[in-house]
């Protein structure tokens, strides 16, 4: 075992230095995983390996399954089981082989049929599996959102899932420490997704390149788990390991009565916030990388180009690549209005979309329901909208809009009112764009491609 330090820690480090097994020479680390999060894109490979090697799950308590990349987000009510809901050959067998898999190991599985199914990085703080000071992988490179609590978790492949599984350890390395600071006030209308948007568009998609950044300052600490958990997510577009926020009241009270979380006023409970509490960087620790922003230079933002670092305010203008720094970036510049089908100065606001899509396991929380519903209320969708989809992040969320009353503001509204699941996110089921359909989303990529061949994708808050 590594010898303890003296020296002023981040919390990064503090939360690696309490799950290190063992360190080699070279700095290659042997960390102990607390929480493993599991869904059917990644695993089934994983699951086979076990069985090939007669190996068992180590820890099937800190494993929690379930479906939501693949699966439709039609209605429900009539499924009978997921290999006649799901059309998708491939989407089928990899969601059939999840269930038969769970069986075989014996794990906590959410499925199509259970309301607490949904985004695996929304279910999993929901449930109170994700806790402060845990570390926390699954095989979605968006697990990066559970740091949001004060946890190291961060997404792996394959043969890592495989790894975990077998002996609840992986083998890694240090990453660098950065801190993203964000002081002052938001103004009114500016979200957390405008904040990491503005954050991303200042330091690049590569900018925390090998880092985990600790995002802190008045700002974050203003912000709700929630929002906290849009901010986190989105530290992989800027091209983090993982985003951390140290735990705080907040944190705490979110956690309180969470079904998976230590129950409150026990001494378990006691322990835990005792522990999390310590949580926090000390004055003096020294960060790789600072990245001071002020609160008040936020706006409302939104993406433009094919990399979430394209980002202009909303009353801004597509920018001229001809004015970029350099002949690769002025190329890149070219191909993205190319493929985005627009032309230099033109308004944000004059682009007109043809699909709205409001969820992800960036923004499809309650409180984005919230937050939406509360702009289109007494509205109706325009004339020119083909199609306008609002996926809540899991069963549970969709269960409280709608004793919310919600889902019929939306449906009122002209939005369709759709099952838990990652949906148009990505082109991995039957929610995906035509080609050359422009969508307003709330998720996290706008990569050519990711939500259908040929879609075009800009990114923004669900307000």
């Amino acid at each position: 075992m590594p010898e303890s330090v003296s020296r002023p820690q981040t919390l990064y480090d503090k939360v690696l230095s309490k799950h290190i097994v063992d360190e080699k020479l070279d700095g290659t680390l042997l960390l102990y995983i607390d929480r493993h999060l599991v869904h059917e894109v990644t695993s089934p490979q994983a699951f086979e390996g076990l069985k090939n090697a007669g190996r068992g799950v180590r820890r099937p308590d800190c494993t929690l399954a379930t479906t939501d990349h693949n699966v439709p987000t039609t209605s429900r009510k009539n499924m009978k089981d997921i290999a006649s809901f799901i059309e998708e050959d491939d989407s089928r067998t990899q969601c059939v082989t999840l269930e038969e898999n769970v069986k075989d190991f014996g794990l906590t599985y959410f499925g199509l049929g259970d309301k607490r199914q949904g985004i695996v990085h929304v279910i999993g703080p929901e449930q109170g599996f994700t806790l402060p000071g845990t570390t926390m992988v699954c095989g979605d490179s968006h697990t990066s959102t559970h740091g949001a609590f004060g946890s190291l978790a961060f997404g792996i492949g394959t043969s890592e899932v495989e790894h975990v599984l077998a002996t609840q350890c992986l083998i890694t390395k240090r990453s660098k420490n950065m801190r993203i600071q964000v002081d002052g006030e938001l103004a009114p209308g500016v979200s957390s997704k405008d904040v990491v948007l503005h954050a991303i568009g200042k330091i690049g998609t590569a900018g925390g390149t090998g880092a985990v950044i600790e995002f802190c300052g008045s700002v974050i600490r203003s912000l709700s788990m929630e929002a906290r958990m849009s901010i986190c997510n989105m530290s992989i577009e800027g091209g983090a390991r993982a985003g951390m926020v140290a735990p705080d009241d907040v944190t705490f009270e979110y956690l309180k009565g969470r079904p998976l979380a230590p129950k409150f006023g026990s001494d378990e409970w006691n322990r835990a916030v005792a522990y999390w509490r310590a949580l926090q960087s000390d004055p003096d620790a020294k960060y790789d990388i600072d990245v001071f922003i002020d609160g008040k230079d936020i706006v409302p933002t939104i993406t433009w180009g094919t990399s979430p670092e394209d980002v202009v305010p909303i009353t801004g203008v597509v920018p001229d690549p001809e004015t970029f720094a350099t002949e690769s970036k002025k190329v890149a510049g070219r191909r993205m209005l190319e493929y985005m089908g627009l032309t230099a100065g033109t308004p944000l606001e004059e682009i007109s979309v043809d699909k709205v899509f409001i969820g992800s396991c960036t923004n499809s929380r309650i409180e984005d329901m919230r937050a939406a519903a509360r702009v289109v209320q007494g509205k109706k969708v325009a004339s020119n909208i083909k199609a306008a989809m609002v996926v809540p992040g899991s069963g549970l969320v969709k269960k409280q809009a709608e004793e919310e009353g919600i889902d019929q503001i939306f449906i009122d509204a002209g939005f369709e009112w759709r099952e838990a699941g990652c949906s148009m996110c990505l082109g991995m089921n039957p929610d995906i764009l035509s080609p050359k359909e422009r969508c307003a989303s709330t998720s996290n990529r706008n990569f050519e491609g990711r939500q259908g061949a040929g879609g075009r994708t800009h990114l923004m808050s669900p307000v």
